[in-house]
């Protein structure tokens, strides 16, 4: 509960902010008519529209000096079309999306790699860019607030009535910054990175750049607002930096709500609350909307154009990975569709446009179109979830309410602007029809925290827009019995009921659906369900379900099971599903779901490259771990180029040592004699017995599999049990144990004889395991990880001795294929590994011991 709580804490802070910005903004605009700020805004000549448009890029431009500067601090040199395209597109999405330096970072992160630098290096970009960026807003800011205080209103309760000790604050900051940057020599150390500081006259270029950034981005909006005998530049740009200042502190994103009550409240002694109000709303289209929408235009070119010689190669290979990302786009047109929808509902509808539909429709048919409409619209944020986790049903309602949408639209106003969008979305979800493919409930999608957040967001603002709309409208209760073709009022009350009275249906229906049923240890009946599947699956490690060390998720109809463990906040699945692959869909996706419930990550350890698709359609990142090796077992032979094998196998036969396959109806009886060996061998090396993974001595687990034992005379000196394929399609060992007294080189002639008894039986292949790190690039660009593993891997014989056993099986002659780590990546992925080798170890403390 606590995890829950602090996982929800974020989006509900945001969601309060904003509740508050618009109850303030209602209140600041009472005064004022909606059709007041549609006037403003289009009184705005297109003059100052293109003018504005222009300082925009202007400013853009300037931004660019951020990533130029960093560069040069850095010391690397890049053409400046590409700084400047990096520029442009991390801007553009920090100043929407807030968390600059997530978002931005990010963007610059896949930017600056495709280009050669490395993650230290982007990392200080990112983080002089950061500074940069504050260095200018409290030099400004500063100046602003010293020398031109504002008086702050009493609305906002804060408890100083003017800023002037602010921007003392604020260039105390700046040269204290100053200070310690030329009287420290040594560099900064984070995390084992060394940042150099900043040479002073860097520091003074940084401070002027930032600064005319900040001017000039609240200079476009002075622009746009109508002129006003008592406000200045400088006194504007004050009350400009201030609103920035709450929108970054709120982490609203793009400060949406928080940034323009701040303005509307400090600019209402200047100019009415509607003309400021509607220049914002030119602001936020021209300032943030439009770079938003060419910057993920220019991301896109990047994606093709940077790989345009692969592409064909991509697409061909890995074409099945490529609709990962189309049902997260389609969720969120999904849900733009209801934002549509449900704000066109709430606003007046174009009365010319309703007195010409009067011609042809009775007003019966506009009401409940436009109640149905609004309907729809709250159905849309809610199945967007829906088509997010590709359900079937989720896929079936969007296009049926896509298809009613465009009608509803065109019968309630004549809204074609909104058909046509509608229209364009049914195309695209209509040749998309492949990626939704779950047969789950939708009501048994999980709704995170931030899927709550933003449907009540924007059920909030319809409501805010329809009341805002309609204040002029004096309440009566007539009101809602009213229908008369300009009745927007009452059909803005009965859709709003409506739309509130469906949402918690919806939400009353999911409680009441039974949820499913929380991970525990596998019983008896669990065990024998899971027992009777792995007996039918071709591949062996099925089997280690049978340990009892792991939990089960068995799907619908008990044909198929996960079985995972449990260690922090990691959810490790060994393997890919065990049953039929027509029910592996629904149960990785109901894992998923299962994990995100329990606020833990989804891990799949030691998958094969065949099914990496379904891995990645649940947004996991991919992570080679090794190499596994297959014996084709019909061409093995000791008679072709295996002199090395050939003299292992005749030295143990001289020493009278004989191979035989103990059936599992006497097993019980050697029991006694297998645990003895066990003991002993664990003890001669010093380990103790692992988990999860790897089998350990467990008398039930043995008992239901043949064991091969090599014998010198009547005692065993060692022993193996087998894993078997159904269909004799793969057998492998698990557990292999042996004397200190054996004869040297034992291993290689039970190995031996498993083979051939293997290839005698008709069995296609044997299965070695995997070798940990093998058959990893270390080439400049291939990812972190597998340059890590190749170092590990050739350098690593003091931790374990990866290089000895790929080479001892190779002496097998086997094929080798890829395994697979499917798990969340960046910082993350540390803690995943360690949580892997916890659970395999059976604790920390087994981890860092053998």
């Amino acid at each position: 509960m606590k995890k829950k709580f602090l996982h929800a804490i974020g989006p509900l802070v945001g969601l309060v902010l904003f509740s508050i910005a618009l109850w303030v903004l209602y209140r600041a605009l009472k005064g004022y008519h909606y059709h007041d700020i549609l006037r403003h805004l289009r009184e705005l000549p297109l003059s100052y529209l293109l003018i504005a448009l222009g300082l925009t890029v202007l400013n853009y431009f300037i931004m660019s000096g951020y990533d130029l500067l960093a560069l040069r601090y850095i010391r690397y040199q890049l053409p400046y079309r590409k700084i400047a395209a990096a520029s442009f597109i991390g801007y553009a999405f920090s100043n929407n999306i807030g968390l600059s330096m997530l978002a931005g970072g990010s963007v610059r992160f896949r930017l600056y790699s495709a280009w050669g630098l490395s993650a230290e290096e982007i990392t200080k970009v990112v983080l002089f860019c950061s500074l940069t960026l504050w260095l200018g807003f409290l030099t400004l800011g500063g100046i602003v607030f010293l020398f031109e205080p504002m008086v702050i209103p009493s609305a906002l309760h804060l408890p100083f009535a003017s800023l002037r000790s602010m921007g003392v604050i604020f260039l105390s900051l700046v040269g204290g910054y100053f200070l310690w940057n030329i009287t420290r020599k040594r560099s900064l150390e984070l995390g084992g990175w060394k940042f150099p500081m900043p040479p002073a006259h860097l520091f003074l270029v940084q401070v002027a750049v930032a600064s005319i950034d900040w001017g000039l981005a609240g200079g476009i909006l002075y622009f746009l607002l109508p002129s006003s005998e008592g406000l200045s530049l400088i006194g504007f740009i004050g009350i400009y930096m201030m609103a920035q200042f709450a929108g970054l502190v709120s982490q609203v994103p793009g400060g949406l709500g928080v940034f323009e009550t701040i303005i509307v409240l400090l600019l209402t002694p200047y100019l009415p609350a509607s003309a400021v109000f509607g220049s914002l709303l030119a602001y936020r289209g021209i300032y943030y909307l439009l770079p938003l929408a060419v910057a993920t235009v220019m991301l896109g070119a990047h994606e093709v154009l940077e790989k345009k010689e692969r592409v064909e190669r991509v697409f061909k290979i890995f074409g099945h990975w490529v609709p990962t990302m189309v049902p997260h786009v389609l969720s969120i047109t999904t849900f733009i569709a209801g934002v549509i929808l449900l704000f066109s509902g709430a606003l007046p509808g174009v009365g010319d446009r309703l007195i010409w539909l009067k011609d042809f429709l009775p007003l019966p048919v506009i009401e409940v179109s436009h109640f149905l409409g609004s309907l729809a619209g709250v159905g849309f944020l809610l199945l967007a979830r829906g088509i997010q986790r590709r359900l079937d049903a989720a896929y079936l309602l969007t296009m049926i309410l896509l298809s009613a949408g465009i009608i509803f639209s065109l019968l309630k106003g004549f809204d074609y602007e909104e058909a046509i969008i509608l229209l364009i979305m049914l195309g695209v979800l209509l040749s998309s029809r492949k990626h939704f493919y779950r047969k789950a409930s939708l009501f048994s999608q999980r709704f995170t925290p931030g899927w709550m957040i933003a449907i009540i967001l924007v059920l909030l603002c319809s409501i805010w827009i329809g009341f805002f709309s309609y204040k002029h409208v004096e309440y009566s209760d007539e009101l809602w019995w009213g229908f008369t073709l300009l009745g927007d009022a009452s059909r803005f009350l009965r859709t709003t009921v409506g739309v509130i009275g469906a949402t918690l249906f919806f939400a009353f229906a999911r409680l009441l659906h039974p949820g499913p049923p929380k991970p525990s240890p596998p019983g008896t009946n669990d065990l024998e369900k899971a027992r009777n599947i792995a007996e039918k699956s071709l591949r062996t490690y099925a089997h280690l379900a049978l340990l009892g060390d792991k939990e089960f998720l068995f799907s619908d109809n008990g044909k198929a099971f996960i079985m995972y463990g449990i260690e922090g906040r990691s959810w490790v699945a060994l393997g890919d599903p065990i049953g039929p692959k027509e029910e592996w869909i629904e149960l990785v996706w109901r894992f998923r779901e299962m994990c995100d419930r329990y606020i833990g990550w989804t891990i799949f350890y030691e998958v094969g490259k065949e099914n990496l698709s379904l891995y990645l359609d649940l947004g996991l990142n991919l992570l080679k771990l090794g190499e596994e090796a297959l014996i084709p077992l019909q061409d093995f032979s000791l008679e072709r180029d295996r002199k090395e094998l050939r003299h292992s196998h005749h030295k143990i036969e001289k020493e009278a040592c004989s191979f035989e396959i103990i059936s599992p109806s006497i097993i019980p009886q050697y029991l006694p004699e297998l645990k003895s060996i066990s003991d002993t061998w664990l003890k001669e090396k010093n380990t103790k017995e692992k988990r999860f993974s790897i089998g350990f001595f467990k008398p039930d687990y043995l008992m239901h599999s043949q064991i091969g034992v090599v014998r010198k005379q009547e005692k065993i000196l060692a022993f193996a049990n087998l894993l078997q394929g159904t269909e004799k399609e793969e057998l492998s060992v698990d557990l292999m144990r042996y004397l200190p007294e054996a004869p040297h080189g034992v291993m290689d002639y039970l190995f031996i004889e498993l083979l051939l008894w293997g290839k005698r039986e008709g069995y296609q292949w044997f299965n070695l395991g995997m070798a940990p790190l093998s058959g990893m690039e270390d080439h400049a660009l291939a990812p972190l990880w597998n340059r890590i593993g190749a170092f590990i891997f050739r350098h690593g014989e003091h931790f374990y001795n990866f290089q000895g056993l790929r080479e001892y099986k190779e002496k097998f002659n086997p094929l080798w294929k890829p395994k697979y780590l499917a798990s969340p990546g960046g910082l993350a992925l540390p803690r995943v590994l360690i949580n892997i080798a916890s659970l395999i170890s059976g604790g920390v403390k087994g981890v860092v011991s053998k």
